[in-house]
């Protein structure tokens, strides 16, 4: 009997932690459906839009990038609409494949998203090479994207790593001069890109060469925020530098030009896992905005009375057009 007892335990403890896996998997899927959203505009991009979404992928030929993962409007190829293109540059050891439902989310608002998986994203090699992919199929008359990409409106996003890869693409990348507006979540500080070029694997980045609008954002929890604030090359003991610390936010806006529209703006209580879906909205407000000519999402971020100066959600909100 006990081993009968013992058996049972077994199989109640792993179906228990199969259902919790289960659990969770589910709300990482239907995230917006848990969101609780503050602003009326944000409330208005929390959910899918109204494009059924579609997928396609395409073998990148190489062992770094291994294959664009495209998701697009699903009507795409019955009508002439043509549709603004995001290309998303993934964080350190992450694959697109691992935020398949938060670009799913991007395109049910009439965006084509692509990403790759490059697991080492911040020179911005790999995003130009993906929007270079992308373009050649909107040449290409076998291809169902043929004349369907909207050329003048090209967006980049990125998460961490991502984040500094993102902006490489614009300003270090040859075809960078076609992108149109920048989103960053947790953009990695200069303080990691340091410390990982003492070690001959760095990277270098230049806020100063943007000239493009991006928003910025991270979260207050320790691993995005730390408890440091201001770059230090040694660290007192018991304290930490964040992935992206308020003054490197901080630092980067006050580098941006001001001649572009710039944001920055911290998700309070999110951390550094937490920050694509969590300000996934106003990504998507940004996006709309900027690449669609949707004005009222333009008042999540401008004017005296931006919406997202005055979320709950968001603190150590700025922007450079609040007149």
């Amino acid at each position: 009997m006990t081993g009968i007892v013992i058996l049972a335990v077994i199989i109640m403890t792993v179906g228990g932690c199969a259902a919790l896996l289960g659990i969770a998997n589910y709300k990482n899927e239907n995230y917006y459906k848990y969101a609780e959203p503050q602003g009326e505009i944000e409330k208005k991009y929390t959910p899918l839009g109204s494009y059924e979404v579609s997928y396609a992928e395409f073998d990148a030929g190489t062992d770094t990038y291994k294959k664009y993962e495209v998701w697009y409007p699903a009507d795409m190829k019955n009508g002439n609409e043509t549709y603004p293109l995001v290309v998303m540059a993934n964080g350190t050891g992450i694959k697109a494949s691992q935020y398949k439902e938060v670009f799913k989310h991007l395109a049910s608002w009439g965006f084509i998203v692509v990403g790759n998986e490059d697991e080492n994203s911040r020179t911005g090699a790999s995003s130009a090479a993906t929007l270079d992919y992308m373009l050649g199929l909107n040449v290409d008359k076998n291809s169902d994207f043929y004349g369907k990409i909207d050329t003048a409106n090209i967006g980049i996003g990125g998460h961490s790593q991502g984040g500094v890869g993102a902006i490489n693409a614009v300003t270090e990348q040859e075809n960078g001069n076609l992108y149109k507006a920048i989103f960053t979540a947790s953009a990695t500080s200069r303080y990691h890109a340091d410390g990982l070029n003492k070690s001959g694997e760095g990277w270098s980045i230049a806020p100063s060469e943007i000239n493009i609008p991006i928003f910025m954002v991270a979260g207050t929890g320790f691993a995005d925020a730390g408890n440091m604030t201001e770059y230090s090359a040694t660290l007192p003991e018991g304290s930490a530098q964040g992935i992206c610390p308020l003054w490197w936010l901080e630092e980067c806006y006050d580098t941006i030009p001001d001649i572009t529209d710039k944001v920055t703006a911290r998700l309070t209580g999110k951390d550094h896992g937490d920050m694509l879906r969590g300000a996934d909205a106003y990504m998507t407000a940004w996006f709309m905005y900027y690449l669609k000519g949707d004005t009222e999402a333009g008042n999540v971020f401008f004017g005296k009375n931006a919406e997202i100066l005055t979320n709950p959600l968001y603190q150590n909100q700025k922007s450079n057009r609040q007149q």
